[in-house]
């Protein structure tokens, strides 16, 4: 992993080099994030979300142009819907069988919160993708992976590292024949008040999978967000209003009720007004919160020695409408963030025809939903009933949405200079102007090539990697010192993407296949004499051992074929591969001419047996030299008449034809 192997981007040799990128979901939009990644015949599948202004079968990626059979890998890089919440359904409702892997962060956090989403969708039970039960045993299914561990699959190599964005959120690094990959998923290189920031990987890829959320934006000071946040927010309350914060009930509500309550604490005169963080997942959110402090930053890791900083003194858990006391001036922070459906939407509803109150949009919005509705400050919103409202409640938008920006982006770009950066999740014009202004940035810089792609959903991005494929020779074949010129001989074994050349006696030993034999039996119908036989195969090879201590007569011919000698019968014995099975081939000739030429009497062969004789011997000769003889077209041997038989290989091969002269060769003629 520390060593980085060059890889030449090349036409390529084979359609198993070109490496192919096709978002489902993402693809110049933002929602549903689904890419996959197709290499080497492995397939693997970044998140799989669902878009928050769509509804049911509509809000999934384009999942029915893949098989999900034949996904080998399904990697999550956090929490939030757009990225996993159409897991559930892709588990329990297709043929995936391959396997799912997210921190342990993201998977206590998953459950959560996809329970809530169940819940407060605002569809039928029809149109839902899935139940609290298909969440549950869903759950079984998924696999987590700390930090930096690494991991395979299938011969696919991957680890994560920290992205910063939200509690458990990872990047993941993704390795298939020497080539590296690195999935951003939705990433922040700001440490705020809980998170650290996204790590720049030691590790350069050659390919990166990267978000363009906000384009060429550039965000504001983080202290200076922080205090015009605080100051709307008490702005809101002073004239007597209910200011609304629409959150999502994990993520950048934690950052917000941190930076509220430590306002509260330093403004007494704001103690009378309650905060609330209204959400159904309120105590067990922040019980997770509590858990997996040491995955946030130092600072919260050094408060948590002294106090537990997600133990609010100012801000109260608010379950339902129910157990709200609508009177005065409060500030309420809402799932979910877009007001799509849930408390958020019934808050705003109830509050937005009030011009003393207040909603604070702290999040990304995506196209289809009020949250982004409002922000162009219409005069009035249809509710969910259908029903007219007037918008009179005062509309702010404060970004805490931990995304990069132009200037977080192009760091982290110029710090990998991956030949290849791949735009996802953005919208089609911020994502083309990203895609501008990083070719502006390196279309004079000989030093660096980058190539920068925006693909579409659906739309495949096609890269050639050919890389030279090295074998390891390894066991009993490695054990001998090698000299140049030397040629070794073994099997070669290939295990996903490594080969290695091993003796088949070490196959057991490094691999998990093992050597079987077959063992064949023939029976021959022979009447003849048993020293006949004898006699002739003696002649024939010269190559006979008369086994003792057997109760029939047995012989061993060509150090491999057993035959053994019956009553009217003759039965051959070996252990089958190729050269025992044309060695058993000559011997059940020999036993069939003699049978079928019983007057031929011993050292007295008629004209054909002679020559099956001289076509056997040349055979013999002519697979005892095939080793020495394998680059020649011609060899010369001698029988016992010192008879010269010239055998020419038409074909350079043990396939090849042998032909047999007696006398002159008619190639030298």
């Amino acid at each position: 992993m520390a060593t980085k192997r060059k890889v030449e981007v090349i036409v390529p040799a084979e359609e198993s080099d070109q490496l192919l990128i096709r978002p489902l979901g993402a693809g110049q939009e933002v929602g549903r994030s689904c890419i996959i990644l197709e290499f080497k015949g492995r397939k693997i599948m970044l998140d799989c979300g669902i878009h928050p202004g769509l509804e049911g079968m509509d809000a999934l990626p384009y999942i029915d142009l893949i098989d999900p059979a034949e996904i080998d890998l399904l990697l999550i890089s956090h929490f939030h819907l757009d990225h996993c919440g159409a897991l559930p359904w892709f588990l329990q409702k297709t043929s995936f069988k391959g396997r799912t892997f997210m921190t342990h962060a993201t998977k206590a956090i998953y459950r959560w919160l996809l329970s809530d989403y169940v819940k407060v969708s605002n569809i039928s039970a029809d149109d839902m993708l899935y139940t609290e039960t298909d969440l549950e045993e869903s759950m079984d299914k998924i696999e987590t992976i700390n930090f930096h561990e690494v991991k395979e699959v299938a011969g696919i190599k991957f680890w994560c590292y920290h992205a910063g964005h939200v509690l458990g959120a990872a990047m993941f690094m993704i390795e298939i024949a020497g080539v590296k990959l690195l999935y951003t998923g939705d990433f922040s290189r700001q440490e705020d008040r809980h998170l650290m920031a996204a790590e720049i990987p030691s590790v350069k890829p050659d390919i990166l999978i990267i978000e363009s959320t906000y384009g060429t934006h550039i965000h504001e000071k983080r202290e200076e967000r922080e205090a015009r946040f605080c100051n709307t927010v008490h702005d809101i309350v002073n004239r007597e209003g209910r200011c609304l914060i629409p959150v999502f009930a994990l993520g950048r509500a934690q950052e917000l009720l941190l930076i509220l309550d430590e306002y509260w604490q330093n403004h007494p005169e704001l103690h009378d007004i309650p905060i609330y963080y209204a959400s159904s997942l309120a105590k067990k959110c922040m019980a997770v919160y509590q858990t997996y402090v040491n995955a946030m930053n130092d600072k919260i890791r050094k408060a948590i020695n002294i106090n537990n900083p997600f133990v609010f003194k100012h801000i109260s858990n608010l379950k339902s409408m129910d157990h709200f006391d609508d009177i005065g001036p409060s500030v309420v922070m809402a799932s979910p963030g877009m007001m799509q459906s849930g408390l958020s939407r019934e808050l705003f509803e109830s509050w937005c025809t009030d011009k003393r109150n207040g909603v604070i949009i702290a999040g990304y919005c995506v196209e289809g939903t009020l949250a982004k509705h409002i922000m162009s400050e219409p005069e009035e919103i249809t509710t969910m009933s259908g029903q007219k409202l007037q918008l009179k409640m005062s509309v702010d938008y404060i970004s805490f949405s931990a995304h990069t920006d132009y200037q977080q982006t192009s760091e982290f770009i110029r710090a990998l200079k991956p030949p290849h950066v791949i735009l996802v999740h953005g919208e089609q014009n911020e994502m083309a102007r990203l895609k501008a202004a990083l070719i502006r940035e390196y279309e004079d810089n000989d030093q660096v090539h980058i190539e920068v792609h925006n693909p579409r959903n659906t739309e495949a991005v096609t890269l050639n990697f050919r890389g030279e494929k090295l074998a390891k020779v390894m066991g009993s074949l490695a054990d001998k010192k090698s000299v140049q010129g030397q040629r070794v001989s073994g099997i070669l074994v290939k295990k996903n993407f490594n080969y290695h050349i091993l003796n088949p006696s070490d196959l057991s030993t490094y691999t998990e296949l093992a050597m079987s034999t077959v063992k064949q039996t023939q029976a021959i119908p022979f009447t003849g004499p048993y020293s006949l036989l004898v006699c002739h195969l003696r002649n024939l090879t010269g190559d006979v051992e008369e086994l003792d201590g057997t109760e029939k007569n047995t012989l061993k011919i060509f150090k491999n074929i057993i035959l053994i000698y019956e009553a009217g019968m003759v039965l051959l014995e070996w252990l089958a591969n190729p050269l025992n099975d044309m060695y058993a081939d000559a011997v059940t000739t020999v036993v069939l001419e003699v049978q079928s030429n019983p007057k031929a009497q011993k050292g007295q062969s008629g004209n054909q047996l002679c020559m099956l004789f001289i076509w056997i011997f040349s055979f013999k000769c002519f697979v005892d030299c095939r080793k020495h003889t394998i680059y020649s077209s011609c060899f010369i041997l001698s029988d016992t008449q010192s008879s010269n038989l010239f055998i020419t290989l038409e074909s350079l091969c043990l396939k090849g034809v042998v032909e047999v002269y007696r006398g002159r060769n008619p190639l030298f003629s």
